[in-house]
């Protein structure tokens, strides 16, 4: 069996000393449609078993097939408090989960963590865990991102099962169950809000070995002496710590502001007060080895780190949300993040959605047949993964933007959904429908362009933000790094790294560059990585090699500014 990986605590913004790591060898049962054929397997956690970091890699799961998941655990008797809790980072899609033969609850949703309490079923010493799973993939409405059975194009291989750490804590009955941080810089102040039932409790903000600010109230808001801001260029953090009689949690926070201000000509993205042009690319999160599961931490850390090195201060998380380290390295690296909320619904229907907005075709989002959302439950489900996304991540500094459809799939009422979504998250900017389907001036705070075959170009006389929140896709075939060599697709395939370097120099020199002085505030370049057939990544698909010279894209990049 391989090293285990992902054994870091996985929840950098609420940490605590109570920390088991289940991830590693597990056993595993793929119980057929006929539920009479079953075959066994030793499975790698927390990859899905369609991937080769699972050590399987040899099926995929079928709608109306069924995963079965055990593990045998040992619980310490020092290890025990109050209350015993059982996390999943993600189980891809619905499962139902079982402690010493007991079921202790279930789940739906595959890209969103949860957790069961399990004090009640769990014994010091030796105990069973078991997990059973189904996944309809893009046979059900549920979000479910580019994940297709019949895989191809931007459509990849489906994973199923677990496929985030799955871990443990005990806590005492009055634990600290959340925190919200909200930074103001205006007023150089953080209000802090600890979510627990015990009332003593005590907030401390530190700067490197020094105390600088302190609360005994669970609600308090707390001045920052000398107060440095973070960005991109300087990402300052301060860490917090909070303590009440029975518990202790270590947090962080960054002070800044993301807004929409005028700059005496057009409507920009602010960053801290001030105009700042948001230079990024797209970033799907697909990995050769892991599918959606990172190979371990230091793979996303080195990944950040390099597009940071060429240049780029933004990654758009593209239908996906990662592990809870992956937004903690963006905070601490400093870039900005863009993210997707994960889309699901009906069939994709490629004419209603790639070719018919090409000939300006419109529509209102509320007719839920033409875009494929006439399942209920699939809506509801939708909403309320709304909730649950923003709740995640609303501490995370990096965020800078909601993106709440894209490109039509499955998008529904996006005008009252936007309006939802700034009640739940006033600090940052909703992109309401990247790409089409915009529902006009009141839906959205930005005008979201996606131009890939047409020369780049942006509206005159828009009264929103505009952003170019997609472009490029230049393409490279990297002789023995790419998935099939006899299946490829990209925007505009070219011959060689020369070719390649020359394209995408022209497109940002004579065309994009241009667009900063007629209102352009953003542009998003497709994309981080290879994916599957799909060759139009900076790095190859197993991130072996680079495919533009780093100090090229860096000189390049320097000219992405505002003057």
């Amino acid at each position: 069996m391989k090293k285990i990986s992902h054994t870091e605590y996985p929840r950098p913004q609420l940490e605590r000393d109570s920390y088991i790591n289940l991830n590693g060898e597990w056993d595993l049962t793929h119980i057929k449609s006929d539920y009479k054929s079953q075959i066994d397997y030793k499975i790698n956690v927390p990859f899905s078993p369609e991937s080769i970091a699972s050590g399987i890699g040899s099926f995929i799961l079928q709608p109306n097939e069924e995963l079965v998941y055990k593990k045998e655990f040992e619980i310490p008797s020092d290890f025990v408090q109050d209350i015993t809790l059982l996390h999943f980072g993600a189980v891809d899609y619905s499962c139902i989960c079982f402690i010493n033969g007991k079921e202790v609850g279930s789940h739906k949703g595959g890209f969103l963590p949860f957790q069961f309490d399990i004090s009640n079923w769990i014994q010091i010493g030796k105990n069973e865990i078991q997990l059973m799973v189904k996944d309809p993939t893009d046979f059900g409405p549920q979000s479910r991102g580019k994940q297709k059975l019949k895989r191809g194009g931007i459509w990849y291989t489906p994973q199923s099962g677990i496929w985030q750490t799955v871990w443990l804590e005990s806590v005492s009955k009055d634990y600290i169950k959340d925190i919200k941080i909200t930074p103001n810089i205006d007023t150089k102040t953080v209000e802090i809000i600890v979510t627990t039932d015990n009332n003593d409790v005590k907030i401390q903000i530190i700067d490197g070995n020094q105390v600088i600010g302190e609360s005994p109230l669970k609600t308090a808001n707390i001045e920052i002496p000398n107060m440095e801001l973070w960005s991109p260029e300087n990402p300052k953090l301060y860490e917090v710590l909070i303590k009440s009689s029975t518990d202790t949690v270590k947090s962080y926070f960054g002070m800044r502001k993301f807004s929409i201000g005028f700059d005496g000509k057009f409507k920009r993205l602010f960053l801290n007060n001030k105009p700042y042009f948001h230079n990024g690319l797209l970033d799907q999160g697909y990995w050769s080895e892991g599918l959606l599961t990172p190979p371990n931490d230091e793979a996303m850390e080195k990944e950040i780190k390099l597009m940071k090195e060429m240049g780029f201060n933004m990654l758009r998380k593209h239908i996906k949300i990662e592990p809870l380290r992956w937004y903690y390295h963006c905070d601490r690296l400093g870039v900005l993040v863009w993210q997707d909320f994960v889309c699901g619904g009906g069939a994709y229907e490629t004419w209603k959605v790639a070719y018919l907005p090409f000939i300006g075709w419109k529509t209102k989002d509320t007719k839920y047949k033409f875009l494929n959302r006439t399942d209920e439950a699939g809506r509801k489900e939708f909403i309320s993964e709304i909730d649950q996304t923003v709740h995640l991540l609303k501490n995370t500094v990096s965020l800078s933007v909601w993106v709440l459809f894209n490109e039509g799939w499955g998008q529904f009422d996006s005008i009252q959904l936007t309006e939802k979504l700034k009640k739940l998250d006033d600090t940052r900017t909703i992109d309401s429908v990247s790409g089409w389907y915009d529902q006009g001036q009141e839906s959205s705070d930005l005008k979201s362009l996606h131009l890939y075959y047409q020369k780049l170009k942006v509206p005159k006389k828009e009264k929103r933000v505009i952003v170019l929140s997609e472009f490029g896709g230049y393409s490279l075939k990297t002789e023995g790094h790419v998935f099939d060599e006899n299946k490829l697709f990209g925007y505009k395939i070219l011959p060689d790294k020369q070719s390649l370097e020359l394209e995408y120099k022209k497109l940002i020199e004579s065309e994009l560059i241009p667009l900063i002085d007629q209102g352009l505030s953003a542009s998003i370049y497709t994309q981080v990585s290879d994916v599957e057939e799909e060759i139009n990544g900076i790095v190859t698909y197993d991130r072996k090699v680079i495919k533009f010279d780093i100090e090229f894209m860096k000189n390049l990049n320097a000219k992405l500014v505002y003057k």
